[in-house]
């Protein structure tokens, strides 16, 4: 028995997240059916992250344990001719046969961004979050600060308790206009040891009460310290937010 390590991008839009549920199309459900063509077993993926429904991926990192032979190179291309054009496998690798794509992560990043043109851009409408009015970037990244470090997040999990903590360390934040040079895009980036449920996302809201001039660029640290979800901003769309990549 061999363990794989498996790195892919998907446009979630389509997708009820990655995690396979009875009767609804996921991520997980699909590599698993390539999969199965593909070795003639019953493989089970383990996902480093598990996306929400409309989120989507850049650098997804999954496991599985297989008997098949098969070079990496010849998985990857045997994948790629069986899944759907809406994920790809980008690379495939050996891995430590006790390799777990959950257990084993340090951190990750994800990557939420917003429109806050003047006019929609019709051609983005499922790739980020079209605000109706300008946002203060530079506002959001100062307040954003507050978050860096060790804290309990739990005012930013919806549906709290879904761990046995909230306690998280992120690395860094940060929020920046003009991604891939588009004045009317804004980038929040943010890399932790783990993420609660729609943390990024409640995240992303909380800063845009700042970006739009409602709260003040110290409310985030107030949020922090009250411990409840009521206290921090809305939950941002799921189609903005991408996982960037994990580290191992």
């Amino acid at each position: 028995m061999r363990t794989l390590r498996l790195t892919l991008a998907y446009d979630g839009t389509r997708y009820s997240g990655w995690q396979s549920q009875p009767g609804r199309l996921t991520v997980q459900g699909e590599l698993e059916k390539a999969l199965a063509r593909i070795t003639r077993e019953d493989i089970h993926v383990v996902g480093s992250g598990r996306t929400d429904a409309g989120v989507h991926a850049l650098g997804q990192v999954a496991s599985f344990s297989t008997e098949a032979t098969l070079e990496p190179t010849t998985f990857q291309r045997a994948l790629n001719g069986y899944l759907p054009h809406d994920i790809a496998v980008l690379d495939v690798q050996e891995a430590a046969p006790r390799f777990h794509a959950i257990a084993d992560a340090l951190w990750k990043t994800y990557r939420y961004l917003i429109h806050d043109g003047p006019v929609r851009d019709v051609f983005r409408r499922t790739y980020c979050w079209q605000y109706k009015c300008s946002l203060d970037a530079d506002a959001m990244h100062r307040a954003a600060q507050a978050l860096v470090g060790t804290h309990d997040f739990r005012s930013f999990e919806s549906q709290w308790p879904t761990r046995s903590s909230s306690v998280r360390t992120v690395r860094d934040i940060s929020v920046r206009r003009g991604h891939e040079g588009c004045e009317h895009t804004i980038a929040l980036e943010v890399t932790a040891d783990g993420f609660l449920y729609n943390m990024v996302r409640t995240i992303t809201g909380t800063l845009v009460e700042v970006g739009r001039g409602a709260r003040d660029e110290n409310w985030p640290a107030e949020v922090v310290r009250a411990g409840e979800r009521r206290a921090a901003g809305m939950t941002a769309p799921p189609r903005g937010l991408y996982l960037v990549g994990v580290e191992y």
